[in-house]
Order: structure tokens, then sequence, then C-alpha cells
């Protein structure tokens, strides 16, 4: 089996730097995007098997990079994960509308994270 690809989307410099170092401790492949606009043009570019995806970001936000991918015919099977603070119920609903597959409040347990990502690469 090919090791997975994750896009991490996150403006926060220590979230990207753990949970880079999470993925590939994992054996995964780990792409990094700062910000949604850097999101949207490695989604453009390169299929990827997850995105774990901050919400609140200052240019586009995770909502819209989610809807983005899910709209392209040929990223049906990208997987997003929601990583955020934002976790009111309205928050959790708008971002399974936008077609995340996971929402995982802010903060999260890495054990927990990993558990999810590798239930979610395999099904």
């Amino acid at each position: 089996m090919k090791e997975a690809h994750i896009l991490l989307v996150d403006d926060e410099p220590n979230i990207v730097m753990s949970l880079e170092f999470l993925m590939r401790k994992n054996g995964y492949r780990v792409s990094i995007a700062r910000n949604g606009t850097e999101a949207l043009e490695a989604v453009d570019r390169t299929s990827f098997d997850l995105i774990l995806l901050d919400i609140m970001m200052p240019d586009v936000d995770g909502y819209q990079v989610c809807q983005h991918v899910k709209q392209r015919p040929d990223r049906q099977q990208t997987k997003v994960i929601f990583l955020s603070a934002k976790s009111r119920e309205a928050d959790l609903q708008k971002g399974y509308a936008a077609g995340a597959d996971l929402y995982i409040p802010k903060p999260f347990s890495t054990r927990q994270l990993m558990e999810q990502v590798q239930a979610l690469l395999a099904a």
C-alpha cells in the first residue's frame, strides 16, 4: 500500500510543526499550506488522501477550502478533517455541510487524532 499523502492547513506554526512531526512519525507523506490560498493551490496541483484543515484563517477559510475540494470530481476520494477551536454545534454543522468527513475541536488529543486519521484512511 502506498503511503498516504496528507495536506496540513493551518496558519499557526506551532500546530503545523507538531502535526507534521506526528504524521511523519506515523509514516505519512506531508505537505503544508500556511493559509487557505496556499491550500487551494496545493489541492489544484496535487491529489491528497487526507486534509487536516483549520477553519479560521486570514484569507480563505477552511469551509471554502473544503467546499473547493469536495466540488472537484477528481478529488472526491480526498478525506477532510476539520481541526478547529470553533466548537459550537452550529460550527460543526457548517463544517459537515461544507463536506467534512470529520470535525475535531481543538484542543485535541494527538492519540485520538491519529486513530481517526488511520480509520478514515483505511475506510
